[in-house]
């Protein structure tokens, strides 16, 4: 997900002379960067703008296309089935969700729309959004203090798939309260695995964004493996996630490198890719492979802007521009920066060339006709303009990308794409609207935002403005129409947020966090109780079966058996002093297991186990143990809701470190 910034409403476009449909605003065209076989039809770029949604009762209906808002991303499962989400505009534009069947693009929900936002196919009807939250519902910390609205931009999900009767609709929404350790942060970046047949839906969904609040260290992620939604940062540098892209079963992001982001080590430059593996442990690790994008040692990280990632034909592309923040220092020369990965080897394609590699200096000369041109649309020179999109073409060797001035929205100008090789070269350029479309009397649509090709000469790019621009060649502007399953009615319905207090918006909100002023020191050890065990009915506990040990020396693996879903977090302090913790997760019923990377110069003195039932316990009958621990009662294996101080032996092998 690329991040960009907030525009205002499109003005009042002019009226279209010459159009063939509502579907299809200009027959002029702009004629694309790669030329096409003589006698073939060649894929040219049109304005396709998809007719508004049907108007309220009482309110005039539009006769002309309209802006459909800021839209965060447009990803498509195959050339006939897309989606986008957009934040909306004005009444006519709720913000929501909208789909392509091949013929047109059509409105499928106005629920989940988003600021920026995320879309994450896991099948062929069921994907994910990254979306706003709801003032409607709490979100502010228990017992907060701060006054102040709680955030609501990309920090919720949406999950759509076929309901119980077999229609499209959003079946899970998940949020979480706002001001606390474990808050969901914004999300900028999703993605899902592809599932392994004879499965036809993903399992395997990951969603990553900012860092997390200080004083923990990381980047946060959630991940969905199918039955539950788990947080799972990645650790030691807080850097935000700002694209993910999947390639041969992996998921690969890509990070934003900020002089004031908090990490736990101090680096000359730090790693801007990762690399999400849910086989291994942990899931999330850096690439350490030395990517190919700086020119010497004294560029640091910061000097780009995060990668844009995109894949095809086997191949991961990137592309980066100069960060803004480092604009005026020349001793951050950073530019225009285009690499590839193929076979698990990367290479500089455009930039300032890489020594350590051989690679000699190939930046971008100027790529419009004129320097006054590039300097209006660009802010300068081509290499030193900021990336806002790429994306590689499926069945070649080829790319698109999209450059704008390295401040500003770019509102109010024109869009600028370049057709670029894996050799390196510029194919050809584009500015849209074109020439020709200018000279019609349609004026400019803002710069490009986001595009995806989901086939050879095939692609869609959506502006600033929210206008949409197809590439294709004539024949082929339309497909067969390929309707998402379940879909035809459209989705006005937002089931309520799981992970967020369910009572009125002006309530206080309950203390649901299980922390207590002081933990009670249970004491003990998870061993079997003493005592003449008596029968007794009560509620199941919530946790059983603790075993724990330490991997690597610093690592604290915890395992057990959770009764109900759950919130569950391990706290570790030092005299006092909380010097580690897991996020908040939430964790479905059944075998689980918690991973803590403790620091041996802050080694814990005391570790606690915070958990929050999100159902009912069931009833069960147990032996209770007369005499057992002098807390609670329970069986000694047992763990119930609130805050339990787990034993010092739990982890003996490393508390004898202890100074």
């Amino acid at each position: 997900m690329t991040s960009r910034t907030r525009i205002p409403p499109a003005p009042a476009i002019l009226a279209l002379t010459l159009c063939l449909s509502l579907l299809a605003c200009c027959v002029l065209t702009a004629r694309a960067g790669a030329l096409g076989v003589e006698g073939e039809a060649t894929a040219t770029w049109r304005l396709e703008q998809p007719r508004p949604p049907k108007a309220p009762t009482g309110t005039p209906e539009s006769s002309l296309p309209i802006a459909l808002g800021q839209i965060g991303d447009i990803e498509f499962f195959e050339p006939n089935r897309g989606l986008l989400i957009t934040h909306g505009d004005g009444p006519a534009i709720p913000p929501g969700v909208w789909a392509y069947n091949g013929v047109e693009w059509h409105e499928i929900a106005e629920v989940c729309g988003a600021t920026e936002g995320s879309i994450a196919w896991a099948g062929p009807a069921d994907f994910w959004t990254v979306s706003d939250g709801r003032p409607g519902q709490v979100s502010e910390s228990s017992g907060t203090s701060q006054e102040k609205e709680p955030p609501l931009e990309d920090n919720t999900l949406c999950h759509f798939a076929p309901g119980p009767s077999g229609k499209l609709e959003v079946v899970g929404s998940y949020a979480h309260p706002a001001f606390e350790a474990d808050s969901y942060q914004a999300m900028h970046a999703a993605g899902c695995i592809p599932p392994q047949p004879p499965a036809v839906t993903s399992e395997d969904c990951w969603f990553g964004g900012d860092a997390l609040p200080e004083p923990q260290v990381g980047a946060f992620h959630l991940h969905w493996n199918g039955g539950a939604l788990e947080a799972e940062p990645y650790l030691g540098e807080g850097h935000a996630v700002e694209d993910m892209n999947v390639l041969e079963g992996l998921i690969y992001e890509s990070v934003r490198v900020k002089a004031t982001d908090h990490v736990a080590r101090e680096r000359s430059r730090y790693p801007v890719l990762h690399v999400i593996d849910p086989e291994a442990t942990p899931a999330i690790a850096s690439e350490e492979t030395a990517l190919p994008l700086y020119s010497s040692s004294k560029e640091l990280t910061t000097a780009l802007d995060f990668l844009h990632l995109s894949s095809a034909e086997g191949a991961l592309w990137g592309a980066a521009g100069k960060s803004s923040k480092q604009i005026t220092s020349p001793e951050l020369p950073g530019q225009v920066t285009v690499v590839r990965r193929l076979k698990g080897v990367w290479s500089q394609l455009i930039g300032p060339g890489f020594p350590a590699g051989g690679t000699p200096p190939n930046p971008l000369e100027h790529v419009l006709p004129s320097a006054a041109e590039e300097t209006h649309l660009l802010g300068g020179e081509a290499k030193d303009a900021a990336v806002s999109a790429l994306t590689a073409e499926p069945g070649g060797e080829r790319a698109w990308l999209a450059l704008r001035a390295p401040t500003g929205s770019g509102n109010g100008l024109s869009a600028v794409l370049l057709h670029i090789s894996a050799a390196g070269k510029v194919l050809g350029e584009q500015t849209l609207p074109s020439s020709a479309e200018q000279e019609a009397g349609v004026g400019p649509k803002g710069s490009a935002a986001r595009i995806s090709c989901p086939a050879v000469e095939d692609c869609w790019m959506v502006t600033t403005e929210g206008w949409l621009y197809h590439l294709a060649s004539e024949d082929e502007r339309t497909l067969p129409r390929n309707e998402i399953p379940g879909s035809g009615e459209l989705i006005t319905y937002r089931p309520k947020d799981q992970g967020l207090p369910q009572v009125a918006a002006d309530a206080p909100p309950p203390d649901t966090s299980g922390l207590q002023e002081e933990a009670p020191d249970y004491g003990g050890t998870f061993a079997e109780a003493k005592g003449v065990p008596i029968e007794s009915g009560v509620l199941a506990p919530l946790l059983t079966d603790l075993h724990s040990r330490l991997v690597n020396g610093t690592t604290l693996e915890l395992r057990f058996h959770l009764a109900v879903k759950a919130h569950v977090r391990l706290l570790a302090e030092r005299h006092k002093k909380l010097v580690a913790s897991t996020p908040m997760r939430t964790l479905a019923a059944g075998n689980r297991k918690l991973l803590l990377q403790l620091n041996r110069r802050e080694w814990p003195t005391k570790l606690s186990l915070q958990t929050h039932a999100l159902a009912p316990l069931p009833s069960t009958t147990v032996k209770e143990a007369v005499g057992g621990p002098e807390h609670g009662g329970a069986g000694a294996t047992t763990v119930t809701t609130g805050l339990f101080v787990l034993p010092r032996n739990l982890i003996s092998s490393g508390l004898s470190k202890l100074p």
